[in-house]
């Protein structure tokens, strides 16, 4: 199997998975670089995996449906393009070969989902659209601070090295914030070297980890003390840790 980020738009991923013949997309925003790539490498797309609704996750998959006749998949409680195969946490679905289990993990939107598959190429595989970022999360559009802390608490139990695949390259914005809300964190002053690197050469900084998410994202570090004492630093009142969370998420709505 081979795994690839396709840039499109400014800044976001649409990963493609492919097994030399078929290929699957998740997150299709737009026809164009999927169908590219489908030429380059000579691939039959086969399924296209949506996690929620959102135009630049979406605006391509009538076109490939269209074209190529590939089963979509998306979430069951939001408007996805027809026809598509409803889905919602605990549903499995099989493409390449390999099982996906799907996450129920809303927050960003109200029905986002994620697809997780426990062994391609030898580690877990882990597609999450705009619910984990690399260093930080998604907005919460439609969902409630204590929905995304649930579901950053079911992305962080999985395994530590399960790839985690964010559609949107926003890992160095997300890390120079997370360095002022734990500035003592040295795995995170290293991360973000790294990735500066990564950038510097034109290099995608995706996919991460679980294990490195954990060690340096504060969306799921936000029970540390560290991070717990920084946030009050901006919103004091904020005691329990569905409030905490909140004040970190609308900090970083604000940090420039």
């Amino acid at each position: 199997m081979e795994l690839i980020a396709l840039p499109a738009f400014q800044d976001n991923y649409f990963w493609m998975l492919h097994d030399g013949r078929h290929a699957l997309v998740v997150d299709p925003g737009e026809a164009a670089p999927v169908l590219a790539a489908l030429r380059q490498q000579g691939l039959t797309l086969a399924n296209i995996l949506v996690t929620h609704h959102h135009a630049d996750h979406t605006g391509g998959v009538a076109e490939l449906h269209a074209t190529t006749g590939a089963l979509v998949c998306g979430p069951a409680r939001e408007r996805i393009p027809e026809p598509f195969r409803p889905l919602q946490g605990g549903d499995h679905v099989q493409a390449l070969g390999v099982d996906f289990r799907v996450i129920d993990v809303p927050g960003h939107t109200a029905g986002h989902i994620a697809y997780f598959a426990a062994d391609v190429n030898d580690a877990p595989l882990l597609f999450c659209g705009d619910t984990l970022f690399s260093g930080g999360c998604g907005r919460l559009f439609e969902g409630t601070p204590a929905q995304m802390l649930a579901s950053l608490d079911t992305l962080a139990a999985l395994p530590g090295n399960t790839r985690v695949c964010c559609a949107h390259e926003y890992t160095l914005s997300n890390l120079r914030f997370a360095c002022v809300v734990e500035p003592s964190n040295q795995a995170l002053a290293d991360y973000l070297q790294r990735c500066e690197q990564l950038r510097a050469q034109g290099q995608p900084t995706l996919p991460s980890t679980i294990g490195t998410e954990r060690a340096v994202n504060p969306f799921l570090r936000s029970r540390e003390p560290e991070v717990v004492q920084s946030v009050h630093t901006q919103a004091a009142s904020a005691t329990d840790e569905v409030a905490v969370f909140a004040a970190l998420r609308e900090w970083k709505n604000n940090f420039r």
